[in-house]
């Protein structure tokens, strides 16, 4: 692409000067190449990519069957606006969708652009279809930066800090992880679904009726939180509730979706049905586009016109998702899943077994691809933080990270506590794997030794 900006780095002090300062960036540089698990910046540094767009690119970057049908598809039909008709791409994802479906009952779809809308669109429905208004949502969740969806994100203060007052009906429980019960992390998860599910009937008695409730919003796998799976029983047990109060379920797949945790759809590990569900990220590989889906029984009740958007269910971001869906099912990425996690979790449990930075993991957590590593702080998120390690390095998970991209790999942290995150390709190879579980380790151990 032709540029009047010379070279990467004039090219970068323009987008400092001209880019919002409300993004925040993890590299100082101008990202220019991606091919499957590495990327390539302006000023030719490479890096492995353990982040993939914050799980967007499951498929690696520039998978050629994914933008081989985006690019064919642009030479065909870019945008065919769903308020004017159908488009073929858009059937066709609806018919590649719904035999990886976690409920038969998931029969009606409708797309958007990101996971915010989709979230949106999800309490818009829910409102309707219950006539009720308030929505339940986790502590430590992320839903979005959108107005409602920034109402149900509880997982930082920075999505809403000045932005207040946020969208009314909005209440909230502990998410079933020991951190935020000031419970040990080897605490039996039928204790910690316990004290959630009590704190949830609390709830309904005490601040939103369930005759007042429309629904409560669930990830089953906390992603900007801290990468915390719910226990099966947890979510079997707000299940019963849902049935038994008349409200609906939302499970939020945002990010846990397609294959990313080893199955097509997290709530699959629980066996849980959802009302509603919410997809985005790596439904297309890294081209925007998110989706509802519910029962026919209930968006029935929808009238035409209430749901649309300019760009929503866009022919290009859905003929990537059609390629995506067979993707998965012809290079068996669930197996590649499945088999890379085995190596992963031993990987990062090995490293926690060594003496010289065991006492600073408290937590290795996860499904799938989608793992975490939890540190010790010296100081915790409160005075009343029941695990801060005054011996403890500061700053561990920002700092490894850190050393971790001088190393050449791209990795995240996330949620208030000391936490980082891994979001490989879902079809890394075993190869590049163990590449980047070797400089993770490196960078822990020499980060923990310089204290």
């Amino acid at each position: 692409m032709s540029s009047t900006i010379q070279n990467n780095t004039s090219l970068l002090e323009f987008g400092k000067k001209h880019v919002t300062a409300g993004l925040a960036r993890s590299v100082d540089g101008v990202m220019t190449k991606g091919a499957g698990s590495y990327v390539e910046f302006g000023d030719g540094k490479v890096f492995l990519d353990f982040t993939t767009g914050i799980g967007v690119t499951g498929l690696g970057h520039c998978h050629p069957k994914v933008s081989g049908a985006a690019a064919k598809q642009c030479m065909e039909l870019v945008h065919g606006q769903c308020s004017i008709a159908f488009t073929e791409p858009y059937l066709q994802l609806i018919e590649r969708l719904l035999p990886m479906m976690p409920d038969p009952s998931l029969d009606s779809f409708f797309f958007w652009n990101s996971g915010s809308e989709a979230i949106e669109a999800a309490m818009k429905m829910a409102r309707l279809f219950t006539g009720k208004q308030n929505i339940i949502a986790m502590q430590g969740a992320y839903h979005g930066r959108t107005f409602g969806a920034m109402a149900v994100t509880k997982s930082k203060t920075i999505y809403s800090e000045g932005f207040h007052p946020l969208m009314p009906g909005v209440f909230s429980i502990p998410y079933p992880y020991w951190h935020q019960l000031s419970l040990p992390p080897t605490t039996e998860q039928s204790e910690i679904t316990a004290q959630c599910l009590n704190q949830l009937h609390l709830v309904l008695s005490q601040q939103t009726a369930p005759r007042d409730t429309a629904a409560i919003l669930i990830e089953p796998l906390l992603g900007e939180g801290g990468y915390v799976p719910a226990p099966a029983e947890f979510l079997k047990g707000v299940r019963e509730i849902c049935d038994k109060e008349g409200i609906l379920l939302i499970i939020d797949e945002v990010q846990s979706g397609f294959a990313r945790t080893g199955k097509n759809f997290s709530i699959e590990h629980a066996g849980v049905r959802p009302d509603i569900m919410t997809i985005a990220k790596g439904l297309a590989n890294g081209f925007p586009l998110s989706g509802v889906v519910s029962r026919k029984e209930l968006t029935d009740k929808l009238k035409p016109g209430s749901m649309g958007g300019t760009y929503a269910g866009n022919a290009v971001a859905c003929a990537a998702a059609v390629a995506v869906a067979d993707v998965l099912k012809e290079e068996k990425i669930l197996e590649n899943v499945n088999a890379r996690s085995k190596e992963l979790f031993a990987g990062l449990n090995e490293l926690r077994s060594k003496p010289s930075v065991s006492p600073v993991i408290l937590d290795v957590r996860g499904q799938g691809l989608m793992v975490a590593v939890e540190f010790a702080s010296p100081t915790g998120t409160s005075p009343y933080d029941s695990f801060v390690k005054p011996s403890a390095p500061a700053r561990l998970s920002s700092r490894i990270a850190k050393r971790c991209q001088e190393k050449g790999l791209l990795i995240l942290t996330t949620s208030v506590y000391e936490v980082i995150r891994f979001i490989p390709p879902l079809n890394i190879t075993q190869e590049d794997l163990n590449k980047g579980i070797k400089i993770f380790s490196e960078a822990v151990e020499e980060v923990v030794r310089e204290g």
